[in-house]
This record gives C-alpha cells, structure tokens and sequence, in this order.
C-alpha cells in the first residue's frame, strides 16, 4: 500500500469518526432538551401572594321584605314558642328584622 493509500484510509477514518462525533453529540443535546422539557413541565408552579383584602366591611343586607319577612317572623315566632328564644332575644330579633 502506497503513500496514497494510507493517506485515503486515514481520511476516511476521520471523516467517519467526525460524523459519529456529530450525531452523538446532536442526540445528546436532544436528550437534554428532552429532560429540561420534562423538568419544566413538572415543576411546581410559582403563585403569587394573594391580593390584599379590603379594608372595609361589607354593607350590611338590606332587611328582608315581603313574603320573605313574614317568614322569618314566623320562625321567630315558632322559635319563641318551642322555648328555644326566650321574649327579650325574640324582641331583639324582631327589632333587627323590622329595622
């Protein structure tokens, strides 16, 4: 084998181990991709803190009218006399109710 024949073998080692470089390392770089996809979609998730409550009170109910009224004035009134309220607790209720 002449001094051609060493020249072309040794070429084409290297052009193989060249291209045997480049695709492990494009393989490997995809593996990376895959296993930084794979953290990412399993991470825990960032909340932020939750927005601050107001400071005020909410506005008290509008009193209850109608048929919605008489209602809660009759289950007062059963509360009464099943003992369960006794005459001031049913008075003060009944205040708040009629406003």
């Amino acid at each position: 084998m002449g001094l051609i024949g060493g020249m072309a073998r040794t070429a084409v080692v290297a052009g193989t181990a060249t291209a045997v470089s480049n695709r492990v390392s494009r393989r490997q770089a995809g593996r990376w991709a895959q296993q930084e996809a794979y953290q990412d979609s399993y991470a825990q998730p960032q909340y932020a803190a939750p927005p601050p409550q107001p400071a005020y009170a909410p506005a008290p109910s509008a009193p209850p009218t109608g048929d919605d009224l008489i209602a809660q004035l009759e289950r007062l009134g059963q509360l009464r006399a099943s003992g369960v309220l006794t005459e001031e607790e049913f008075a003060a209720q009944k205040s708040r109710l009629l406003g």
